[in-house]
């Protein structure tokens, strides 16, 4: 039986299947008003019946033709062909995971911007025959995937390359495929309402339906350490009632760093009895009326438990280390944004919670230095000297400069002024009186729910502060 025979058969069976269900229903319902049709009813019955056992034997036809039927279409214009993609160098390969759509973690092979993408597509003859084609592609994609308009795929990178012209396929076959130092400007990211990826695709053009295979790849964009990391340091509070100063050694940190600081209080008013501090992503999509904010608590960490008295200096250490991030993400193809924070939370007796949220910069660091990273034009703008133009952290031209370790995360990356190596001995007193004539205190706020990112905040009052 050949290859157009077996759906044929099989289509046979089916109205064979439909004749006796029709004359057994047709004869039941004849048999009180109409005899004589009730017994022409028995008699295709009987008839059909007999030739669905005939046809039937052996019953291994009848599977076999269900089988293709089902694995290729009526017609016989269904996939016929099975494609393997193999990438060059992937034994030895670096992989990485990355979250699905449905949240689960898979793993890819990991590539950086720049590198090339090269391999081989077999293409495997379901059975012997011939395949006629439009044409065998290749493409390269990077595109970002907004959930709540799941329709539109917003492709950034897609090259192509012509495998096979138009013709027929009657064996196995295998074409090399490779796209040189291919730009990967963003790295891979799944978050709640985005999600940006990079795949291979590869099409068998037909003229109903199209034969296509895809694999995954993993892009991470790698950074040099920024040239200017300055310290965060902010006096927050409310008016008469609370005054503290926190300070963190640095505003930018790769994704392996430790996040160091200190919160001294300088005027307690109020009865805190609870301390902490969590990093909280923010993922911002869309634009306009179609932006969409979602806030995820990466890590919580209570820093104080306790009443602290005026004077009092608490001291932050966090390990960044052992936490699925990601770097941040600025106005990504103006679609979305991924950004952290600091936000520090205190409670009160009464169980009002007051906050104050402080951005901070994440960057991939690189195991070491590139070459075609040093010129590259997509460094994330956070890392890019405004002056050279160049990473910031990158060699220049210019006179050597002495060089500090910039893997201690206690090193602030500045050298200190007289003002502020001065200040940072200041004991405590002399650090109240200076607070009496320094810049305005920033108010911090209080909220109803978990101090987390809540639209509903209001600023506390004094009055209602010291009830």
């Amino acid at each position: 039986m050949d290859t157009m025979g077996k759906p044929l058969f099989f289509c046979v069976i089916m109205c064979i299947t439909f004749n006796l269900v029709f004359c057994g229903t047709t004869m039941v319902i004849l048999l009180d008003s109409d005899f004589s049709a009730a017994a022409k009813m028995f008699t295709v019955y009987t008839t059909s019946m007999l030739s669905f056992t005939l046809i039937c034997v052996p019953s291994q036809l009848l599977s076999n033709a269900s089988y293709d039927f089902h694995t290729q279409s009526f017609f016989g214009f269904g996939q016929s062909a099975d494609i393997e993609i193999t990438l060059d160098g992937a034994d030895s390969r670096k992989s990485a995971d990355i979250k699905s759509e449905d949240g689960k973690k898979e793993r890819h092979l990991l590539y950086l911007d720049g590198e090339t993408v090269s391999g081989k597509i077999n293409i495997s003859l379901r059975k012997a025959g011939k395949l006629e084609h439009q044409g065998v592609k290749v493409e390269f994609v990077g595109q970002i995937e907004l959930y709540y308009d799941r329709g539109n795929h917003h492709e950034f990178t897609n090259l192509v390359k012509e495998l096979a012209r138009p013709g027929e396929l009657t064996h196995n076959t295998s074409y090399e495929f490779e796209f040189a130092n291919v730009e990967k400007p963003f790295e891979s990211y799944t978050g709640s309402n985005v999600r940006l990826r990079y795949f291979l695709r590869v099409t068998i053009v037909r003229r109903l339906s199209d034969i296509v295979k895809e694999i995954e790849l993993v892009v991470h964009t790698l950074s040099s350490y920024p040239d200017m990391n300055n310290p965060i340091k902010m006096e927050v509070g409310i008016e008469d009632c609370l005054h503290i100063e926190f300070e963190y050694n640095k505003s930018k940190y790769h994704l392996k760093d430790v996040i160091v600081g200190k919160i001294y209080f300088l005027l307690v008013r109020i009865k805190i009895k609870h301390m902490e501090i969590a990093i909280i992503k923010r993922e911002t999509t869309g634009s306009g009326p179609h932006t969409f904010t979602d806030n995820e608590t990466i890590a919580k960490y209570e820093i104080m438990d306790g009443a602290p008295v005026k004077g009092e200096s608490i001291p932050i250490r966090v390990f960044l280390a052992g936490y699925d991030l990601a770097p941040t993400m600025r106005d990504i193809n103006k679609k979305f944004s991924v950004r952290y924070y600091l936000n520090l939370v205190l409670m009160d007796e009464e169980d009002r919670r007051y906050f104050k949220q402080q951005e901070i910069t994440l960057w991939r660091k690189g195991e070491k230095s590139r070459k075609s990273q040093s010129a590259s034009p997509h460094l994330p703008s956070h890392l890019v000297s405004s002056e050279t133009g160049f990473p910031q952290g990158a060699p220049t031209n210019g006179p050597p400069q002495s060089k500090k370790n910039s893997d201690d995360p206690l090193q602030d990356g500045e050298s200190e002024s007289p003002e502020q190596s001065e200040s940072n001995t200041q004991d405590p007193q002399e650090r109240e009186q200076d607070r009496d004539h320094a810049a305005p205190i920033e108010g911090m706020q209080r909220e109803e729910g978990d101090g987390e990112g809540d639209d509903k905040t209001d600023e506390l009052s004094p009055d209602s502060a010291s009830q």
